[in-house]
Formats: structure tokens, sequence, C-alpha cells
């Protein structure tokens, strides 16, 4: 659900710019006041790990679509909705700059889109009630299935609006909204087993942990080190190797742009348009999860052959770097925080 840059104006990108802008401005604030020093490691391994988890998308049946986890459900059940905001703006970041997914003048669209709603919305008004004080497995696959649907409907259907107010015409509302809902209610359906399997993974290793974010209380005294091994040997695997498996056909945002426009890209104006495009071809040092390709064989590779699995070195280099650089960020913004507010 990463929107690019054609598919916003410049006005609509800059509002959403200034709102995503204000929330982690107001994230951090809370971040800084939280005295619980534990949760920075968590934050940058939580975001290596869904940075290398969004890498691979997983095929709809009878679609010809797939979807991949947005992760700011789970990264705000572990981690509370203010650091679950602040990590999953660094992963689009980091996407966003270093590796061409999602458009820069979109960027703010597409913090708002995958942040606020699962973080702000679906966490604390489905999945905090369902799950309770004392999760459950049970409690646990409720919350997570309900609340990332919600989550992702939401999302959804703010990228048809976005669209909409930025008058795009390939893609009229009505057509582009009763394909954007469906094709994203089967990727919330996934997306909730997939964060109720790894919340519950987490549960049974540490069930304090998960009652102490719910509580809204600090880890205290809590061994956090087989967690974060864990989560750490899970990203680097995914982001190294299982991202070789991802589904070869387009996502759902890229599957309803084609049946409603005819095309899974849009071309962007002139402009600024144009001119973030530029920007981001200067910082993507690996565009679309691969090294770069040389000009004088990018007319060869315009239409690679598809194969599965897609057995990679750049893929690979791809996720271990970008997964390293998302730690590095989160991090650097954790601590940064902590010697702000130690100053103060």
């Amino acid at each position: 659900m990463h929107m690019a840059d054609a598919l916003v104006s410049p006005a609509v990108g800059g509002a959403m710019w200034a709102a995503a802008a204000g929330l982690t401005a107001y994230s951090a604030k809370k971040v800084r006041l939280d005295p619980d020093e534990k949760k920075v490691p968590l934050m940058g391994v939580l975001g290596a790990f869904i940075f290398a988890a969004q890498m691979i998308n997983f095929t709809i049946p009878g679609t010809g679509s797939s979807g991949h986890l947005g992760g700011g459900l789970l990264l705000a059940a572990l981690l509370g909705p203010y650091a679950g905001f602040l990590t999953m703006a660094s992963i689009l970041a980091v996407q966003g700059f270093f590796f061409g997914d999602g458009g820069l003048l979109a960027m703010g669209c597409n913090i708002f889109n995958l942040g606020f709603y699962p973080c702000f919305i679906a966490y604390p008004l489905l999945f905090k009630p369902i799950v309770g004080k004392r999760p459950t497995p049970g409690r646990i696959l409720a919350g997570a299935s309900l609340a990332a649907i919600v989550g992702l409907q939401l999302g959804s259907f703010s990228v048809v609006l976005e669209t909409l107010v930025s008058g795009i015409s390939e893609l009229p509302f009505r057509a582009f909204l009763w394909l954007m809902q469906p094709v994203h209610l089967a990727i919330g359906i996934v997306e909730g087993l997939i964060t109720a399997a790894v919340l519950t993974f987490v549960w049974k290793a540490r069930p304090e942990l998960l009652e102490s974010t719910v509580a809204g209380a600090a880890y205290g005294d809590l061994d956090l080190k087989k967690v974060l091994i864990s989560l750490s040997i899970a990203a680097a695997l995914t982001g190294g190797a299982l991202s070789w498996f991802a589904s070869t056909h387009p996502d759902g945002l890229e599957w309803a742009l084609f049946h409603a426009s005819g095309k899974e890209e849009l071309e962007a104006p002139a402009g600024i348009h144009q001119t973030m495009a530029g920007i981001q071809e200067k910082t993507a040092i690996l565009p679309d999860y691969g090294f770069k390709t040389p000009a004088e064989n990018a007319a060869a590779e315009s239409e690679p052959v598809e194969r599965w699995p897609a057995v990679s070195g750049g893929t690979s280099f791809a996720g271990l770097v970008g997964g390293l650089f998302t730690l590095l960020l989160t991090g650097v913004i954790g601590y940064g925080l902590r010697m702000v507010k130690k100053r103060g």
C-alpha cells in the first residue's frame, strides 16, 4: 500500500506531510517522556523485522494480486502506539529514500495510512479492549485479526480519498473503492493471522512484555534478551533468504490501479513530481530492493523473466542492509530522545 507520487497532488502530498510530521513530533515527545529505556533496542529490532517482512508479498488466491504485512499493529502491540508509530515512520523513510519504495511526495500519505490507523485507532480501540490485561492465545488472535482488518480497511480507504482529492481522473472513485476494499480485506485477514502468531510467540517467551504494553506500564527488570535475539535472527532470515519467495503478482494497490485505469503505474506530471523523483533516484542506493542496473542494460531488463523463487544476491543484500539501516535509524532516534530528556 505504498503510494507513488503520481497518485497525489502537491497540495495533498504537502498536507499529509504536515499531518505525518505533526504525529511524528507528538509521538517523539511521548517517547521522550517514557521512562522505559529498554524500549529503544526493541524499537530497532522490531523495525528491522517489519522492514524485512514487508519485502515478502503473499498471493491472494483467485485475484491475481498479492499483499504484504503492514506491521503497524504489531509494532503498537509490543511498543505502544507512540514508539510504534515512530518505528513505522522510520521504516517508511528508509524504504522511500534508500530503496525507492513509495514516492517522496507521497511519503506523508504512506506514513499516515500505514502508521496512524493501526497505532492510534485499531490498537487502542480494538486490540487493547479485546486482549485485556491478561492475554490468552484466543484473545490475541481475536484482537489481532479484527484490529488488523479494520486498520487496513481504513488505510486503503484513505488511499482512495487521497487520490480523489488529488483529482486523479484515471481513478474513478467508485470503481477504485470497490477494487481497493475487498482485496485489502483479504490482506488484512492474513496480516491478522501473522500478527497473532508473532504476538503469541512473544507472549509465550515473555508474557510480561505484552501485558506491560497493554497496561501502559514500564518493562521494569524484564529480560528481553531472548526476544531481541529471536527477532534479530528472524529479521536476518526473512530479509536475507525468505524474501526470495515473495509473490510475483502485483500488490493490492497496483492490482486495483490496473483494473481501475488499465495501468499498474500512473505517469507523474512535470514540476514537483519530477523534482522529487530526481531526488529519490539519487538517494535510492538499492532501487526496487536490488542492485542498480547499468544504463546500457536497462532496456534488456525492462521486461525481466519472472521466476520463483527469485534467488538474488541483490535482494538478500537489500534485505540485510535495509534492516540494518532501520535498526540504526530507530536507535539514533530512540537514544537521541533519551539524551534530550537527560539534558532537560
